[in-house]
């Protein structure tokens, strides 16, 4: 027996009112004067109603023919609609008690409220609360896309409703035929207001076949947030074999979260990943513990420990970043819970700054700690030097105004001549992790001094930057050098000046306006040689030789290396830019350093005696919507050979529509062809035939992937490759991921992924890794589904 209905208040002044006027052309007895009154206009166009004061809207019914009983009923055949604020209800035939705020429609009965739409053949509802109840509707949910039915759907208000023997889904309505998947329940209780839904005995089905069933299950109807059970992860590899992991989310608040995964693995055992997450008003950040107690292939625990946190104590920023595990193969086997750049070498850093900016320039005062692990392993050549731990560092930065922005190349255009300078005093430790090479050199102690100042010039189309720098140092090493020292320190003053100008004229390319520009540049430098062959090197490394860096005083980055360099460079880059869209079509880049004298500090320790170095060639592409393309090439003018070279092209002629190739050459090192794609390879896509269009065995095929060869090896490297199956309402995703973990070792997963578009996905992120390794790749339920590319 359905509950009774309240005895509602009568209705207010407006809807009486509206009823008033929608009674005028049934009733022959108003005088003729009111014919000229105020008439009603349908619109099938909703707009917010406005609530000033508290006010409620007016109640509004239109039909083929009405009846009304002013202050008591009104009744409506032929097409009757009924319109209050944002709801709107339409059937065939409806009754109106003013009284009780009741209304009973029949026939065709549709509910349109704020986007959710009900249908069905019986409604009674009460309007102004809206709580009523409903004979076996069918719903739309606007917030997820999704639909369903039941035998009785009760209305609490417009933002709560209870489902009795209901279903739901995502995939299209078909008469006489079940959806592709679909969660039946006994009792379905959905809170749209809070994007969350409950369901007692409920059963998800896939093709008809039972895949998960819970006494009761709760779920979000959008990507919000909401504590419970997410799907389970599954994962196969050829070193751990068979993962299941089960996750679940408690929401402790809107700036803090905890995921548990307890999960089990063939080969290894049972473990279990923990995630916490904050967000406070001074401090942010993550901790990451992932536990295995007894794995059995190695017969003892493993564990990875990771730390994320930002804030702010007082004047002061603080950064903390630490990766941590339990063995050197770790990186191998568990490679999936890793999250280093560089799989065998984890840090742990701690930073503070303190930022103040004065009238005339920017003070910055740190202080930082910095450590490593090196994953070393039993192969002796395989080892690696580990990079040097500063524990600590601490140092003050002094700029003037604007003084970046020179640092960037920025162009002072229409700005007055001034100097412009800064200064960096730093103070380091430095020594080695336990896990280092025995024969890597002691650390010890250094100090340092960077300073510069320069004079920026220029105009609305060059710029003249002469620059006087210095880089110092005084070493106190804990192991003495050759010569018996364990004290050394020395000074390297450089000069630089920097030079370039900007021409523009309008011109046409391929029939389309372009404004080009030629940009030439001349960067000269001269640094006295100072020998440093004994000197420690505790952060310098060589820079890229590239377009950025040929314009750089220094080859290394760090302190500890300064090249010695007397030379100029001479590089000019031409652009054409579209005038009506402002987007770059078409760029041609080409510079070359000439050596006054021999350099003896260089980044392999060889005197370079070539007058000219390599020249450097570049050029990118977009003159067609579907095409873009770049290049770079490193030329060798002696041996009239390329030292280095990478090209690339992509092609997208539509949505999930690319194709992307990549060469990468440098001489006696190595050569790789890349090939990564997403392309439709059988059916018609979901998007052409519309998202409700078709059924489960009238979706479309796709290949997605990235394979990366190595010539030189003659082998594959690191790659990915699948096919996904858009059936509309669900995507089915599976492939292989190809690891190197070694010379010859290799770690391969396989990825199977079901996503039940508008609920969740199931199974391993093989969504995630398609987008990491596939440029332009797009997630083929992008338009159907809130829910977010990263969900596990």
């Amino acid at each position: 027996m359905p509950r009774p209905f309240r005895t509602p208040q009568p209705a207010p002044l407006p809807t009486l009112i509206a009823l008033a006027l929608c009674a005028w052309g049934q009733a022959s007895a108003l005088p003729s004067e009111a014919d000229e009154g105020l008439p009603l206009r349908s619109s099938r166009v909703l707009s917010s109603p406005a609530r000033s004061g508290g006010v409620k809207p007016a109640l509004v019914i239109s039909a083929g023919k009405i009846s009304a009983q002013a202050e008591q009923q009104a009744d409506a055949t032929g097409g009757a609609e009924l319109r209050y604020g944002e709801l709107v209800l339409t059937s065939d035939k409806l009754s109106y008690r003013v009284v009780d705020d009741l209304a009973t429609a029949e026939g065709q009965v549709r509910i349109d409220q704020n986007g959710n739409v009900f249908t069905g053949p019986l409604l009674r509802m009460y309007v102004s609360r809206f709580e009523g109840e409903f004979l076996t509707p069918s719903f739309f949910l606007k917030a997820t896309g999704g639909a369903g039915k039941a035998q009785v759907v009760k209305f609490q208000d417009s933002e709560h409703l209870t489902a009795t023997q209901g279903s739901y889904s995502s995939c299209p309505i078909v008469d006489n035929q079940e959806p592709a998947w679909q969660i039946t329940a006994r009792n379905l209780r959905l809170d749209l207001a809070a994007n969350e839904g409950e369901a007692d005995g409920a059963v998800l089905r896939f093709l008809g076949v039972p895949i998960l069933a819970a006494p009761s299950m709760s779920f979000p109807l959008s990507s919000e947030r909401k504590s419970g059970w997410l799907p389970p992860n599954i994962f196969l590899d050829n070193r751990s074999g068979l993962e299941l992991g089960v996750p679940y989310y408690w929401n402790i608040a809107p700036q803090r979260d905890v995921t548990v995964t307890p999960f089990v693995m063939t080969k290894r055992g049972v473990g279990v990943d923990s995630e916490v997450r904050y967000l406070e008003p001074d401090h942010a950040g993550r901790i990451n513990i992932d536990l295995l107690p007894s794995d059995r292939l190695l017969g003892r625990s493993r564990w990875s420990l990771k730390l994320n946190n930002d804030g702010k104590l007082g004047d002061w920023r603080y950064k903390l970043k630490s990766e941590r595990v339990s063995d050197d193969d770790y990186w191998k086997d568990l490679s999936r819970r890793v999250e280093s750049q560089t799989p065998r070498l984890m840090a742990s850093d701690f930073a503070m700054n303190r930022h103040r900016e004065l009238s005339w320039g920017v003070i910055d005062t740190y202080a930082r700690v910095q450590q490593w692990q090196t994953l070393q392993g039993t192969d002796a050549l395989a080892q690696f030097d580990s990079p040097y731990q500063r524990s600590p560092q601490v140092g003050i930065r002094v700029t003037t105004a604007a003084d970046e922005a020179v640092l960037d190349s920025f162009r002072p255009w229409g700005r007055k001549a001034r100097l412009e300078g800064g200064l960096e005093l730093e103070y380091n430790r430095f020594d080695l992790p336990g896990s280092a090479r025995p024969a890597q050199a002691p650390g010890g102690q250094r100090v340092h001094a960077l300073g510069h100042i320069a004079a920026p010039l220029g105009g609305e189309a060059w710029w003249f930057i002469p620059r006087i720098s210095f880089n110092a140092a005084a070493y106190d090493l804990d192991k003495p050098l050759d010569d018996g020292r364990s004290r050394a320190s020395r000074v390297i003053p450089t000069l630089s000046i920097d030079h370039g100008w900007v021409f523009e004229r309008d011109t046409t390319l391929f029939g389309r306006d372009m404004r080009q520009s030629l940009e030439p540049r001349l960067f000269y430098v001269n640094t006295p040689y100072r020998d440093q062959s004994t000197l420690p090197n505790f952060d310098a490394a060589a820079k890229d030789f590239n377009f950025d860096s040929i314009y750089t005083d220094n080859q290394f980055s760090g302190v500890d290396r300064v090249s010695d360099l007397h030379a100029l460079s001479v590089g000019a880059t031409s652009r054409w830019v579209s005038t009506a869209q402002g987007e770059e079509i078409l760029r041609l880049g080409a510079v070359q350093r000439f050596l006054f004298r021999d350099q003896f500090v260089t980044p392999d320790g060889q005197p370079v005696t070539q007058r000219f170095s390599d020249l450097l060639l570049a050029a990118a592409a977009h003159l067609d919507e579907k095409w873009w393309a770049d290049s770079t090439l490193e030329f060798n003018p002696e041996t009239n050979r390329s030292v280095r070279s990478v090209l690339r092209a992509r092609y997208s002629p539509g949505a999930f529509k690319t194709v992307s190739v990549a060469y990468r050459y440098a001489r006696a090192q190595s050569e790789q062809v890349e090939v990564a794609w997403q392309w439709p390879i059988y059916g018609q896509p979901i998007t052409q035939r519309g998202a409700n269009a078709g059924s489960s065995c009238g979706g479309a095929w796709y290949s997605a992937g990235r394979v990366q060869y190595s010539l030189r090896d003659k082998r594959l490297t690191d790659s990915v490759a699948g096919f996904e199956y858009d059936a509309g309402c669900w995507v089915l995703r599976f492939g292989l991921e190809r690891l190197s973990t070694g010379r010859a070792e290799t770690n391969t997963r396989m990825m199977l992924q079901l996503e039940l578009v508008g609920l969740s996905q199931l199974g391993s992120n093989a969504l995630k890794v398609l987008k990491d390794n596939v440029p332009g790749y797009r997630r083929l339920s992008s338009d159907r589904s809130p829910s977010s590319d990263f969900l596990p």
